[in-house]
């Protein structure tokens, strides 16, 4: 585990809506017309406010009507009733940035966010509540829940942001998924879910709520779809839209997994498979998906990259052609939108896996011919012969012409490439840019005045409340001449058990081993083979974690840390269980207290040996940053497992030598066919994030 502190100096009116928003059974009614909208998630938290313009002009270059973003607890009330809302946290600033640019904004305020995020966007200091149960008919968390929401409802009246009052905001969200695990919480799910609507309701937004998952969401919250494919999504009132909330561009990236990716034919198939057979309103989860800048990530193991195969990537550039031929189907769905909003969908079967569905009223009409089938086909319409490939819709805004057919792709692929500059080697050359490098060592074990003593293995969780990644267990034995463990110099075995993520065993001051879970299993257990002396020995266990549970019921109870058992093992099979002793707690790193993050300490080491293949040490450099406004990125090959640093901001973890698994990866995917988050998977054998 490594640590890097790198010093860089980085580059650096409202339109009116005034809209009355309302619903019928067909589409989103904005000042009583009917609206087929195209939307794309952006979250605020995940780029730099210098970022925001950028990516929301580009959203709109690319034919986008909408912005969705979630809103982060977390972020913003990192402490009970102390409130963050500067910088990347700016939510005012970034939703009227949506406006200036002439967009919608759809704020799912949740507060349950899941999205891959630190705890689901739950402040950790929430789960100290006494009597509190999340997401539940439980008033401790529902005080909770509605003091914040209404917060973030106040806060954007006050701005004047919604719709009804001139601002962007056309929609707000409710909870989160709730409907895939609320058969955990029993009856008391359905009179919460109760709840939690006419809880929204009563905040008097002046534009609908909806509720995504949520089957028996009650009228007049609209459920919508979460999913690859939404077509076949009914909403469970005939008075409510068809309504897409997450059409998944790709799938997250987790340390130790292979690079997800989603064909563009597919996710433009699922598109406009949606739009044909009634949808009209659907946003792409992501549009840009960013970074997960500092301890943001959720999990666990959930990489810093949150990239997303998203139509923007990480940096903000377009990825091509998914940017392009998403745009040329939106320009498409849009020649559509007349007929759309004017009538139902009349869907006639053309053969095997082969649909047309119709738009007419009077003069307008509007034609999606679909093949969901896995061979191309020809099929006959309105007395005109087409030619249908596999798995495509084919669109014709006249019920005659095409204007484009979802499985061709005119726009050009390209691959953004980063030029690289060195930060190391050799120290007097005018060709690296890092002008000197420094360090300065962790201290093994206990080394901070706030130790405290503990009987037995402490629950990490409970014990660090996510202040830091890190949290040690010491402990003194001491071992008599003649006991077994030391029987002709012959190595005990040290057993170590633990919930999770990743730890590190030292014994009398040097590293003995180290384990670490996986995204889909996180606990870990090692048997390292140690040698001890008579007399006093320290056993110094390290803890970390790597970002919190995310998803799931009851995820708030997904522990961490070393719960045991901790035993050490003869050769001859006598056994010692540790686990019950007095163990020393540290929570955190001495580091970390004294701020070394920013830089500044006098105690930093330069000579012209760095200090190579050691734990627990912190590095420092610093440079001039390139010149102009192009992305920057720092490749972290080399490295072990820590934390970086800018200018005193954490831009997240690194763990290059966490690589893919060898097997599983494709070099071209076949975009026909159903979509998995597993089907289509690069980089094996590598490490997951390097930059």
């Amino acid at each position: 585990m490594k640590r890097l502190v790198i010093l860089l100096s980085l580059f650096c009116g409202v339109v009116a809506f005034a809209a009355n928003v309302s619903y019928d059974h067909r589409a989103l009614v904005i000042d009583g017309k009917r609206r087929v909208l195209v939307s794309g998630s952006i979250h605020y938290p995940r780029s730099t406010p210098e970022m925001w313009q950028d990516l929301i002009q580009k959203s709109k270059d690319g034919g986008l009507d909408v912005i969705e973003t979630y809103v982060f607890w977390n972020a913003h009330e990192p402490v009970r009733n102390q409130y963050n809302f500067e910088g990347r946290y700016d939510l005012v600033k970034f939703v009227k940035f949506v406006a200036e640019a002439g967009l919608y904004v759809h704020l799912r305020i949740g507060p349950y966010v899941c999205a891959e995020w630190n705890y689901g966007g739950f402040p950790l200091w929430l789960h100290f509540i006494p009597g509190i149960k999340f997401r539940t008919d439980n008033e401790p968390f529902k005080a909770e829940m509605q003091r914040f929401t209404a917060k973030i409802v106040d806060m954007m009246k006050q701005e004047k942001l919604y719709a009804s009052q001139g601002g962007p905001i056309i929609l707000s969200q409710i909870e989160n998924e709730y409907g895939n695990i609320d058969s955990a919480y029993g009856a008391a799910a359905k009179t919460y879910i109760k709840w939690a609507a006419g809880m929204a309701i009563s905040l008097d937004t002046g534009v609908p709520w909806v509720m995504c998952q949520q089957s028996d969401a009650p009228d007049p919250v609209i459920n919508t779809c979460n999913g690859f494919y939404c077509d076949q999504f009914t909403p469970n009132s005939k008075n409510k839209p068809k309504f897409w909330t997450e059409n998944w561009s790709g799938w997250f990236q987790s340390f130790g997994g292979a690079v997800p990716y989603r064909p563009v034919a597919d996710l433009a198939f699922a598109v406009a498979r949606f739009y044909q057979l009634g949808g009209t309103l659907q946003n792409y989860y992501m549009y840009h998906g960013g970074t997960n800048f500092g301890r943001s990530t959720g999990g666990p193991f959930i990489s810093t990259s949150y990239d997303y195969d998203a139509p923007l990537d990480e940096f903000g550039l377009l990825s091509q052609p998914k940017w392009g031929h998403l745009k040329d189907v939106h320009k498409a769905i849009k020649l559509c939108e007349e007929s759309l909003i004017a009538t139902d969908p009349a869907t006639t079967s053309l053969g095997s896996n082969l649909e047309a569905t119709v738009y007419r009223t009077g003069s307008s009409c509007a034609a999606f011919l679909a093949n969901f089938g896995t061979t191309e086909k020809s099929v006959a319409f309105n007395s005109n012969s087409y030619n249908l490939p596999a798995w495509s819709v084919s669109i014709l805004p006249d019920c005659k012409n095409v204007v484009m057919n979802t499985a061709k792709i005119n726009s050009m692929s390209v691959v953004p490439t980063f030029t690289h500059q060195s930060l190391v080697g050799n120290f007097g050359s005018s060709k690296a840019i890092g002008s000197s490098w420094s360090w300065i060592k962790e201290p093994v074990g206990i080394s901070k005045n706030d130790a405290f003593v503990k009987s037995g293995l402490l629950e990490q969780i409970n014990t660090t409340a996510d202040k830091s990644d890190y949290l040690w267990y010491s402990l003194s034995t001491n071992i008599k001449g003649d006991e077994p463990f030391l029987e002709d110099g012959l190595q005990s075995v040290l057993h170590v058990g633990s919930l999770g993520h990743a730890l590190h065993a030292f014994v009398n001051g040097k590293l003995a081993g180290s384990g670490t879970g996986k995204s889909s299993n996180s606990k870990v257990a090692v048997d390292i083979p140690i040698t001890l002396t008579p007399g006093k020995n320290t056993i110094d266990l390290l803890s970390l974690t790597v970002g919190l549970q995310n998803y799931g019921a009851f995820f708030e109870l997904a522990g961490a840390g070393i719960t045991g058992p901790v035993t050490l093992k003869s050769q001859n099979g006598n056994i010692v269980d540790l686990s019950s002793q007095q163990w020393t707690y540290q929570i955190g790193l001495q580091g970390e207290d004294s701020g070394l993050s920013s830089g500044s300490s006098t105690q930093w080491i330069s000579q012209p040996a760095l200090p190579k293949n050691q734990p627990l040490i912190w590095y420092k450099t610093s440079f001039d940053g390139p010149a102009g406004n192009d992305p920057i990125a720092i490749d972290f090959t080399g490295m072990g497992k820590g934390e970086a640093w800018v200018n005193g901001q954490s831009i997240g973890r690194y763990w290059p030598t966490n690589l893919s698994p060898t097997t599983g990866c494709t070099a071209s995917c076949n975009y026909v066919g159903a979509y998995s988050s597993n089907k289509c998977l690069k980089n094996c054998a590598r490490p997951s994030q390097t930059l």
